[in-house]
């Protein structure tokens, strides 16, 4: 809801230097003093402007992951109390410079932002360097007004919001919707001292509804935004992680109130390959008291809805691993007892007359009983011989007869 400080993560390099080294500030130095080193040497070093060193790239790099650690209040309390081995690198989230990345990676990159894969990208240098030096045209945008256009990619539109004193205290909102879901970026600039136009902040557009919307809110209390990148590499690993790290996605808007005077604003196209279209609008939040609220009440129950999964992560975790020995428990019991039911049935199967004709037949003298009936019945062996015995006596005999008559 809120809004980023400007930051262009990289992947850690492999050999890294101390961050405080790399943009050439001291330890004690302040979150602006930070910033504007960091704007100085990412400018420098932008892959627009040194398409032909791959030095310049990796310096670029190494800059961006330095600025990532020190323009985060928790990362540079980790890294000033345990350095490098404190920080989750895991955790730390890589921007890609569209304008850097050729036809076929950006279609690559395209792909996978449409199945939903969270893609951070850079601000094109150019746009940068052309505020910097305050060549960029501002067309006025009123508060209560609204403004829709047609931004190419890798470009910017930029508005000037003036706002007065009695709007300032108030507070002001400035929102940008795209209904055909385009991609963009909500920017920020501070004036510099050399007249031009410094990145402050920068909101990056994110799907609600059936449109995409950016906005940032200076209502003298803490916003909030919420960066779905954010530890994407963990929650890809630990699908638990998707809803305890959910809520940890929110980042604290830099700053929280604007003072009367003209403010600049810009909408940058992000979208990989077409225009994005879009409507920016400044708002006063006088019109809006109850809205607004509404608005620092649920951020509040957000804040401590977070700590509270936070705890809960933890009882959850402990009952994870305890109900994972449990059911390891029980497959081990239940293989156990079918392996001792298992032999019980084959020992009960061993109670059997096939099992004692088996036996018998390797060389007893014993006898299967239906056997043993047969072959000891001389009733009906010797009434068998007689019988045949008689009948050839009688053939005989009757042959005898015939004769003596003849």
């Amino acid at each position: 809801m809120g809004s980023k400080k400007t930051d262009i993560t990289s992947a850690p390099p492999v050999l890294r230097r101390d961050p405080y080294e790399v943009l050439s500030v001291s330890r004690d130095s302040t979150d602006q003093e930070i910033k504007t080193a960091y704007r100085k040497l990412a400018l420098k070093y932008h892959p627009d402007k040194n398409a032909s060193n791959p030095e310049a790239s990796e310096l670029f790099k190494e800059v961006a992951y330095s600025y990532s650690i020190l323009s985060d209040p928790e990362k540079r309390r980790q890294y000033d109390s345990d350095g490098f081995e404190a920080l989750d690198v895991e955790s730390m989230d890589m921007e890609i410079d569209l304008s850097n990345l050729g036809t076929v990676n950006t279609v690559f990159a395209a792909l996978f932002s449409k199945l939903g894969v969270p893609i951070k990208t850079t601000i094109s240098a150019n746009v940068l360097e052309e505020a910097l030096n305050g060549t960029v045209t501002v067309r006025p945008l009123p508060v209560g007004t609204s403004v829709s256009g047609k931004v190419e990619k890798q470009c910017a539109h930029f508005f000037g919001v003036t706002i007065n004193e009695q709007q300032a205290e108030a507070g002001i909102v400035v929102r940008v919707t795209s209904t055909t879901q385009s991609k963009f970026k909500l920017l920020y600039f501070e004036q510099d001292a050399n007249g031009g136009y410094g990145l402050a902040l920068q909101e990056d557009s994110e799907k609600s509804g059936k449109v995409t919307s950016a906005g940032m809110y200076f209502l003298h209390f803490q916003v909030y935004r919420m960066d779905s990148t954010l530890n994407a590499l963990a929650i890809a690993k630990d699908p638990d992680a998707a809803f305890f790290k959910r809520l940890e996605g929110l980042q604290p808007c830099e700053v929280s109130e604007l003072k009367a005077g003209t403010h600049i604003f810009a909408v940058y196209g992000d979208n990989f390959f077409k225009t994005a279209t879009y409507t920016i609008e400044a708002l006063c939040a006088k019109t809006y008291e109850d809205t607004t609220e509404k608005l620092k009440d649920i951020e509040a129950q957000i804040l401590r809805k977070r700590n509270e999964l936070r705890q809960f992560e933890t009882e959850y975790r402990k009952a994870l691993a305890r109900f994972q020995e449990v059911t390891n428990r029980y497959s081990q019991e239940k293989q156990s007892v079918d392996e001792l039911l298992k032999q019980r049935d084959s020992i009960h199967a061993s109670f059997t007359v096939t099992k004692m004709v088996s036996y018998l037949s390797n060389g007893s003298t014993s006898k299967v009983i239906g056997d043993d009936s047969k072959a000891e019945s001389p009733v009906e062996d010797g009434g068998s011989d007689g019988k045949d015995k008689s009948s050839k006596k009688k053939w005989f005999n009757l042959n005898l007869k015939g004769s003596e008559k003849k």
